[in-house]
């Protein structure tokens, strides 16, 4: 993609912002996709940032679906990401993917080939030290660290109803999946 179609393409997107309530744009892969939110996934959100502000240091912050530009093709909306205060600070509405500490992605039916493969690679090639997806049609949480070119190095897949923890650059993170949401339909 040419530096002219990203720009292009990013424009189109913040005409897009609000007009599409309950759904997420970014740009994956050189095109603009829209993911329907539903009540599981913003339940998983919620509770997982409910941990979060409760386990991170005081001089990072919580952000969800704001833009993060990975790589030439990909702007991501991330559902939370963890950044530093003073950038939170600034109230931006996009943020360089060199501050973002840990990723978090909540999988909704039409996102899980994204969720699983293009963002664990973009992520990763992008060197955001880990990697979250929440998963309420499966009922897992797969943990991603160690990245590299081709994805993450490491990952780890737990079952809802046990302890999920993942090495940040913010130290050792831990979280409940007991009262996460779990589609009725959920294949384990």
């Amino acid at each position: 993609m040419t530096g002219s179609e990203i720009v292009r393409l990013r424009s189109q997107l913040s005409r897009l912002e609000g007009l599409f309530p309950g759904y997420t744009a970014e740009i994956v892969e050189g095109s603009i996709v829209l993911t329907p939110l539903r009540p599981f996934h913003n339940g998983t959100m919620f509770r997982v940032w409910k941990r979060l502000a409760i386990l991170l240091p005081a001089d990072v912050e919580v952000i969800s679906g704001v833009a993060v530009p990975v790589s030439e093709d990909s702007e991501f909306c991330p559902d939370l990401a963890v950044i530093p205060r003073e950038e939170w600070e600034r109230n931006a509405s996009g943020y360089p993917v060199d501050l973002i500490h840990l990723v978090v992605e909540i999988v909704s039916p039409s996102s899980v080939r994204n969720d699983y493969e293009v963002k664990d690679r973009e992520y990763a090639r992008a060197g955001i030290p880990a990697y979250l997806i929440f998963d309420p049609y499966r009922a897992h949480c797969v943990t991603h660290w160690n990245p590299g070119p081709d994805g993450y190095r490491g990952r780890d897949t737990i079952a809802y109803g046990d302890t999920v923890s993942v090495k940040t650059p913010l130290g050792e993170l831990s979280f409940d999946t007991t009262e996460l949401p779990v589609d009725p339909g959920a294949r384990g």
